[in-house]
């Protein structure tokens, strides 16, 4: 899984959505039937799976054909055991019933439905990072009940967090903003995130092969993770596999990539995945999250967020409310002298831009407003309101401070910011010697930045020494 900084907020569709669509994916379907077929003469092992006589009945139920109609069947059954769909009434008898959970799926609230899938998941999960033991284990042991594992190259607990980080890392591209979105990823580029270090240069050949073995299981886990609905997958071209000279996939052209696999995540998938973030305990937002909470939560925590997606949740937060009421909350919340204020004061106005002319009231309400005038004068002039005030050149200068300090905030030493500080410098000879008078917490550290900023040493000499004066002032 990612670590634990914040990732960016996911685009979910509705409870209801997500439920119907958990609700008609292939292997739910089939473990919500087999529960209903089930009756007093069903027959299962001490483990709860189905007893070899009673497969073909329960293939037959769910109408299966191929070679793999068996081995779905039992996985069918195994996910009904294991969300509750079914319940094993007496283990000595190894007789069942249709479980509590079942009732959900007809009835329940999206919700609850969206629980018995997560269910679901869980148990495919766990299932595909089992190896294939055919060919691996002796068949006598296996019959004998002396099958000993540890002698296997297979460890459970690594093997579940490869696949956890391979879907923490789909996710994550899922969710970024310069990411593919709902874009297919290609199966070679997943594995090298997982197996080629990001300091290297060329991979080398010990590398390319564990990418091509990596995309091999991962291959074999996507085909099980595809009819639980998490992933839409577009399996390695069999013609690949069975070319025992083919060479590792690593670098490839864009016509031939999809050859090799290419995966998505369902909205289904995101919805899972988020969930299993959260259950690790990492921060995964939603967009909407913050839609019922106050505009000071708002403000500070969409700083973080990509800009379309901090738009996405600004509209949200302002469909509940009406736009005097809303502008007035968020001016509210854009005052302060503390060190996230400026920023604040920024996702303030980019929000404000959202609001139609039923905010002009509260914009105009802070005009004589210190930290809030100048970008009531910037709203209202862009918005062609009229009867516009100057601002005084105290304020433009602090409004100027404010706006790097928010620029720094969000951005640190960007290009754009650079350009920014060249065209004050060059537009005002004098800016330094009236900035650094400037009654602004953040007033010496935009100077600083200024400093280090601008490519012109003369003039980077005069913010520095006006950075110094600042200070001077702030400490007397």
């Amino acid at each position: 899984m990612p670590d634990s900084s914040p990732l960016p907020p996911v685009r979910l569709t509705s409870d209801t959505e997500l439920a119907r669509d958990a609700l008609s994916t292939p292997l739910l379907s089939r473990a919500a039937r087999l529960a209903r077929w089930a009756g007093p003469d069903t027959r299962v092992d001490a483990g709860g799976e189905l007893v070899d006589e009673q497969l073909p009945a329960a293939v037959d139920a769910l109408a299966l054909t191929g070679e793999d109609a068996l081995a779905q069947a039992a996985e069918a059954w195994r996910v009904a055991v294991d969300t509750g769909l079914v319940e094993v009434v007496d283990e000595d008898e190894g007789t069942v019933a249709a479980g509590e959970e079942l009732a959900l799926l007809a009835g329940g609230a999206p919700h609850d439905i969206l629980t018995v899938w997560l269910g679901a998941l869980d148990t495919v999960l766990a299932d595909a990072t089992v190896p294939d033991l055919d060919g691996l284990i002796d068949d006598e042991a296996l019959e004998s009940g002396t099958l000993d594992l540890s002698g296997l190259d297979w460890d459970p607990e690594a093997e579940a967090d490869f696949l956890d980080g391979v879907l923490g890392n789909l996710y994550l591209l899922t969710v970024s903003e310069d990411g593919p979105g709902d874009a297919p990823v290609p199966l070679p580029a997943l594995a090298a995130s997982m197996i080629v270090p990001s300091d290297m240069g060329e991979p080398t050949n010990d590398v390319l092969e564990q990418v091509s073995d990596a995309m091999m299981r991962l291959d074999d886990q996507f085909r099980l993770l595809e009819p639980v609905g998490l992933v839409a997958y577009q399996p390695v071209d069999e013609a690949l596999m069975s070319d025992a000279d083919e060479e590792p996939a690593a670098p490839l052209d864009d016509t031939d990539v999809s050859r090799y696999g290419m995966v998505r995540l369902t909205p289904l998938g995101r919805y899972g995945i988020r969930a299993r973030l959260l259950d690790a305990g990492l921060a995964a937002p939603a967009v909407g999250d913050l839609a019922d909470k106050g505009a000071d939560v708002l403000l500070d925590g969409t700083a973080a967020y990509p800009q379309s997606a901090a738009r996405a949740e600004t509209e949200q937060w302002l469909a509940g409310r009406e736009p005097l009421d809303g502008a007035r909350e968020l001016l509210a919340a854009a005052r302060g002298d503390d060190l996230g204020a400026p920023l604040r004061r920024l996702h303030c106005q980019q929000a404000l831009s959202l609001v139609g002319a039923g905010a002009e009231p509260a914009l105009r309400e802070v005009l004589d407003d210190p930290e809030l005038g100048g970008l009531a004068r910037v709203w209202l002039a862009e918005g062609g309101y009229g009867d516009v005030p100057a601002p005084s050149e105290d304020l433009i200068f602090w409004l100027t401070i404010d706006t790097i300090a928010a620029q720094l905030a969000a951005e640190g030493n960007s290009e754009e910011l650079r350009a920014l500080v060249q065209g004050l410098a060059a537009q005002h000879a004098g800016f330094f010697d009236a900035a650094w008078r400037v009654e602004h917490p953040a007033t010496a550290d935009v100077l600083e930045a200024m400093g280090r900023l601008h490519p012109d040493k003369r003039i980077a000499k005069e913010a520095r020494k006006a950075a110094f004066k600042a200070r001077s002032q702030q400490a007397g």
